[in-house]
């Protein structure tokens, strides 16, 4: 098959190019609004009660983006000369332009995925907090986890597995940040509540605007005390708004909707079925991002784009995001446009 250009393109690069429907669209332009900033958005404030009462947190506080938020908490958790530990390719650490080094003063450490692909085990964890320290080293103080892990292809940890970290690091005297811009994914694939996966941290950040389709925003949850320092540190970054609520009704019906995600999911198992056929090396995946091993994984990506296949890269791999705005015929599409390429 070649003549990419006659294709209408297939876009895989990331569940973020999902578009809101006319159900939101219109619950949009119907929303009830008011100034967040001076005396509050009721439809910002309906949003952040019901993702609490998701996420099982008790405040949560909306902000334009998940990159925002994680740099909020890390703020709000850490001082200058603070370490925090995160899985190895952790996206806090690697895809977020090092925030935490210009406003929280942080110093990440990598912990090994020792526990699986993108998770961390208590050993490490226990292992990377000395008991004691000289005055002059840095200070554990957070580690952020990632549920699921992008990097390693949308993997899910378990609640079980969630917990027993999670104990360790506060046994080690940490606080505990979840990345969970995919948190809904995992819950999904796992079959619990949003709040199962939670337990025990002390703040949480979930997206919206990934395969919700909400255009923009997420949700940073923890105590209310945290919150109302998160507060303070959004207005200081730029992020507080106005009439908030137009986006807000969007994430109310984004987080009416966090089954369907089961779609995706399957539509990933298809591709990297799809993949496997035709000579690919690409692990089955647990949520909606497949990753497949190539040689030259740059080249590759070109060659699909010709044939209006649109992935990117990461480590060394292509990665395939299925999405919302992708039907399994979609699926298949893709598929019959990559069988003219050698694995």
């Amino acid at each position: 098959m070649s003549g990419g250009a006659s294709h209408r393109p297939l876009d895989l690069r990331s569940d973020t190019v999902t578009r809101p429907d006319e159900t939101m669209r219109a619950a949009m332009a119907a929303a009830e609004v008011g100034d967040d900033i001076l005396d509050g958005d009721p439809t910002v404030r309906a949003l952040e009660e019901k993702a609490a009462e998701i996420l099982g947190t008790e405040a949560t506080l909306w902000v334009p983006s998940g990159t925002m938020g994680n740099l909020i908490a890390l703020t709000v958790h850490m001082r200058p000369g603070d370490r925090f530990l995160a899985p190895a390719l952790a996206h806090v650490v690697e895809f977020e332009l090092g925030g935490w080094a210009s406003f929280a003063g942080g110093v990440p450490h990598a912990l090994p995925w020792s526990a699986g692909p993108g998770r961390v085990s208590p050993a490490s964890v226990r292992a990377s907090v000395p008991p004691s320290q000289p005055y002059d080293a840095l200070r554990d103080r957070l580690l952020c986890l990632e549920n699921t892990h992008n990097a390693a292809g949308g993997t899910v940890t378990e609640p079980g597995e969630h917990r027993a970290v999670t104990a360790t690091a506060k046994e080690a005297g940490l606080l505990v940040h979840l990345d969970g811009a995919r948190i809904w994914n995992a819950a999904v694939a796992l079959d619990v509540p949003p709040a199962e996966l939670t337990w025990g941290v002390d703040s949480v950040l979930a997206c919206l605007s990934k395969g919700l389709c909400a255009p923009m925003g997420s949700v940073l949850g923890g105590s209310a005390e945290f919150v109302r320092a998160a507060r303070r540190l959004r207005k200081m970054l730029g992020g507080a708004v106005r009439q908030g609520g137009v986006m807000a009704a969007a994430g109310l019906v984004a987080l009416s909707r966090i089954e369907l995600l089961g779609n995706d999911h399957r539509n990933a198992q298809v591709l990297a079925s799809g993949l496997r056929e035709l000579g690919w090396e690409a692990a089955s995946p647990e949520t909606n991002i497949v990753l497949a091993s190539v040689s030259d994984a740059e080249r590759r990506v070109s060659e699909l784009h010709r044939m209006g296949v649109l992935a990117t890269t990461i480590s060394g791999a292509v990665r395939f995001v299925t999405h919302a705005d992708l039907s399994e015929q979609d699926i298949q599409d893709v598929v019959r446009r990559i069988s003219s390429m050698s694995p």
